[in-house]
C-alpha cells in the first residue's frame, strides 16, 4: 500500500490528523483546553511520525466566543514544529469555514449557514490570520447554505482562490448530486476545480459510498471524517462489537483503530482518513494503519460486519435549491 496520496496539488501522507478534540474537548477531557502546550505537543508528535495534513475548521472551538480556537493551536503548532524547511514545505493544512455562531451557541447545538461572498472573505482572511498563513493550502466549504442555491454558493467558494488566500478549495458534508454540479462548474482537481471532499464515513455511517465512487472516478481526495466513528463508538468497536474488526485485528496483533484506518485505505483508491486525537498515542497508532495489508477476503469479511446504516444527521437533511 502507497504511503502518500494525492491532495489536488500536493502529495501527503495517506493518514492525517483531525485536530478537532483539541479545540472541543468532551466533559471528561475539558483540562485540554487548560494546557496548550499539551495540544501543541499531540501535532507535534503527529508532524514527528510524518504525518503531513492538519484539518482544523474557524467552528472548532469551545465557545461561541473564541471561533478560531482550533485554527490557532494547529498555526501555532506548525510554526514551533521543529521539521526542516523541506518538511515543512510538504505539510498541508486544511480549514473550513461557512458555519456561523450567534451568542450562546454552541455547537451541538443548531449553529447558522452563511455562504455569502462577503462572509466567505472575511472568513479566509480571518482564518489565515489566526493560523500565521499567507496563503491556506486547503480550503473547505463546511456546510451549505439552505438560503441560497448551491451553484451561487459554490461560485462564491470558487472566487475564494482569486480572493488570494487559498491555495485550492474542496467541498464538505455534500451529496454526489452536489458534488457532479460542483464538478461541471470548477472543473476537477486537474482543472483547478474541486480537490477534497470531507464527509463523515466509518464502519458504522457509510451513506457517503457514492460520493466516494465519484471522488475515485475524478481523482478528488475523500478525507473522511469520524473516520473511526466517533466517541463512544471507538469503545464499542474496541469491545467487539465489530465483531470482524476486532476479530481480524487480534490476528494480526493490532489495534482496532488502526486496522479501521487500513479497511479505509484498502476499500477506496482517494480516501485520506483524518482520525481526531487528543493524545499523541492515538494518532501515532492510527497511523500504524498505513503497514497494515488486508486480503480481498477479509476486507469482505469487514465489510460484512458493519451494522445497518442509519438514518442521515438531521442538520444535513436541509440542502440548498439548484438553480435550474
Amino acid at each position: 500500500m502507497t504511503r502518500t496520496r494525492t491532495l489536488g496539488p500536493y502529495e501527503v501522507t495517506a493518514v492525517g490528523l483531525g485536530c478537532m478534540p483539541l479545540s472541543m474537548a468532551s466533559d471528561r477531557n475539558r483540562w485540554i483546553l487548560d494546557d496548550r502546550d499539551y495540544a501543541i505537543s499531540v501535532i507535534h508528535a503527529a508532524l514527528d511520525a510524518g504525518v503531513q495534513f492538519l484539518d482544523t475548521a474557524d467552528i472548532y472551538a469551545p465557545a461561541w466566543n473564541a471561533m478560531g480556537h482550533n485554527e490557532r493551536i494547529v498555526g501555532e503548532a506548525f510554526r514551533t514544529w521543529g521539521g526542516t524547511p523541506d518538511q515543512k514545505s510538504k505539510i498541508v493544512i486544511g480549514t473550513k469555514g461557512g458555519i456561523t455562531r450567534a451568542k450562546g451557541d454552541n455547537w451541538w447545538g443548531t449553529p447558522g449557514r452563511n455562504a455569502t461572498k462577503h462572509y466567505l472573505y472575511r472568513a479566509v482572511e480571518a482564518s489565515a490570520a489566526k493560523m500565521g498563513l499567507s496563503k491556506i493550502p486547503l480550503w473547505q466549504h463546511h456546510r451549505l447554505d439552505p438560503s441560497i442555491t448551491f451553484e451561487d454558493q459554490f461560485e462564491n467558494v470558487l472566487t475564494l482562490k482569486e480572493h488570494g488566500y487559498v491555495g485550492a478549495i474542496g467541498l464538505s458534508n455534500v451529496n454526489a448530486a452536489q458534488l457532479r454540479r460542483a464538478i461541471s462548474i470548477g472543473g476537477t482537481p486537474a482543472q483547478g476545480g474541486v480537490v477534497s471532499v470531507q464527509n463523515e464515513f466509518s464502519p458504522r455511517y457509510r451513506l457517503s459510498a457514492d460520493v466516494i465512487d465519484t471522488c475515485t472516478e475524478f481523482g478528488i481526495a475523500f478525507l473522511p471524517w469520524s473516520p473511526l466513528g466517533g466517541g463512544s463508538n471507538f469503545e464499542k468497536m474496541a469491545t467487539g462489537e465489530f465483531e470482524a474488526f476486532d476479530q481480524i485485528a487480534s490476528a494480526k496483533g493490532v489495534s482496532v483503530y488502526a486496522l479501521t484506518v487500513a479497511w479505509h485505505l484498502a476499500k477506496f483508491p482517494t480516501s485520506i482518513p483524518i482520525p481526531g486525537a487528543s493524545k499523541s498515542a492515538s494518532i501515532l497508532d492510527s497511523i500504524t494503519g498505513l503497514d497494515i495489508q488486508l486480503s480481498a477476503t477479509e476486507i469482505a469479511e469487514l465489510n460484512a460486519s458493519c451494522p445497518p446504516d442509519g438514518p442521515i444527521q438531521s442538520e444535513l437533511v436541509e440542502q440548498p435549491a439548484f438553480r435550474d
